[in-house]
């Protein structure tokens, strides 16, 4: 059951270490070394702490990666928004070479990337991005799956249903924090799965469980990242790739199995 989680895990060397953590209201976020890794904060704090650290953030530093990033397994949410920020500050790291090869393409905003062939399909997008109707909306037959559904939204649940009759799937990288990315694989084996988000591990591993584009975000100025998210409570909202300050310090990217095979 956790072998998508321990995989990503078990690629972190063990001499890695948590530099710099931090957990703000909207963003957690994580460096160590060249990498700084990024995820949407849960502030779903209810069940005790696996490390056995305040969820704080400064309490990681000087922690090995690899054990911060096992925490991305806790059902407290709050600090699995923590592991999830260090499995992305390795696999994100412009040190990774499938990284390099992401960053050599042009800027990827992943609804404007599949535009063209979502139009006229049947898409399902799991969590209510930011214009998200404006972008795929006018142009496919659109169902928005959320958490908390605003007018229009289905309820996640409805995953169950339908996503099995889609032509395409999208999901935050969230869903690898709250434990549901598993489930949605399996639901969208017929089509396979496209993750998008700052949350998203550009781990090629993933190819290997269904995941077919990952659509995330590179920090290129680790220093400028960490202060804006520091500085600024209010970096983030509703969708997780909205228009965020901090997206001023990295660059949005694709990578497909094709660049890494």
């Amino acid at each position: 059951m956790w072998e998508l989680y321990d995989e990503l895990i078990g690629g972190i060397p063990q001499d890695y270490r948590v530099d710099e953590a931090f957990v703000g209201p909207y963003w957690t976020m994580v460096r160590s070394g060249a990498g700084m890794g990024l995820a949407m904060t849960l502030r779903d704090a209810t069940r005790p702490s696996v490390l056995s650290l305040p969820v704080d953030g400064d309490s990681y530093n000087g922690l090995p990666l690899a054990e911060l990033a096992a925490a991305a397994k806790s059902w407290n949410l709050t600090e699995a928004s923590a592991g999830v920020a260090a499995i992305n500050a390795y696999w994100n790291s412009p040190e990774r070479e499938a990284v390099q090869k992401a960053l050599g393409g042009g800027d990827s905003e992943a609804f404007s990337a599949w535009r063209e062939r979502a139009a006229g399909k049947k898409v399902a997008v799991i969590g209510h991005f930011f214009r998200l109707e404006k972008t795929l909306g006018q142009v496919c037959e659109l169902s928005i799956l959320e958490r908390r559904p605003a007018a229009g939204d289905y309820p996640d649940s409805a995953c169950e249903y339908l996503l099995p009759t889609q032509d395409f799937v999208f999901a935050t990288g969230v869903t690898l924090v709250n434990k549901t990315l598993t489930r949605l694989l399996e639901l969208s084996g017929n089509t396979g799965l496209i993750l998008t988000g700052p949350s998203v591990p550009l781990a090629p591993p993933l190819f290997n469980r269904g995941v077919i584009d990952l659509q995330g975000f590179v920090v290129t100025d680790p220093d400028r990242c960490a202060a804006i998210i520091r500085g600024n409570a209010a970096c983030g909202g509703r969708a997780e790739m909205s228009a965020v300050p901090f997206l001023e310090a990295g660059k949005r990217v694709g990578l497909t199995k094709a660049q890494v095979t």
